[in-house]
């Protein structure tokens, strides 16, 4: 391998770590916006922040996967537990309460309306298909 080929691809290496951290970082605050908005989903975009990291930056990933907010439910899901019963009903809680004030007090239009509950639907039916997570008693 040549010099010129050696650089070139130190320098394509970075660039797509580089691209896989801001990739992670961005999938890192939308799964935030998601804990408020219920309408964006939080497990798969923390799980793909995660993924980003870890084949990109060793520290963003253990940061992810051991901050105190994040790092259990990510570990949870990952390794198939499951999600614990009092997320699975802050979500819907969460999502029906939003969706529904949304279709009766903010949108006008009938088939957006439609579309708001078909989503609050699909999103109910996807949380309560996850597995549950028996969290141990302390």
């Amino acid at each position: 391998m040549t010099r010129k080929t050696k650089q070139r691809d130190k320098i394509s290496n970075q660039l797509i770590r580089w691209v896989l951290i801001t990739a992670g970082t961005i999938f890192l605050g939308l799964g935030i916006l998601g804990i408020f908005l219920p309408i964006l989903p939080t497990t798969p975009f923390l799980l793909l922040a995660a993924a980003c990291y870890a084949r990109s930056s060793e520290k963003f990933y253990n940061w992810l996967i051991n901050n105190k907010w994040f790092g259990s439910y990510i570990k949870n899901y990952r390794e198939g537990k499951g999600v614990p019963l009092k997320i699975k009903v802050y979500t819907i809680s969460l999502l029906w309460i939003t969706i529904l004030f949304s279709a009766f007090f903010i949108v006008r239009i009938l088939w957006v309306k439609v579309l708001l509950i078909l989503i609050a639907v699909g999103v109910t039916i996807h949380v309560l298909t996850i597995k549950t997570y028996k969290q141990k008693k302390k």
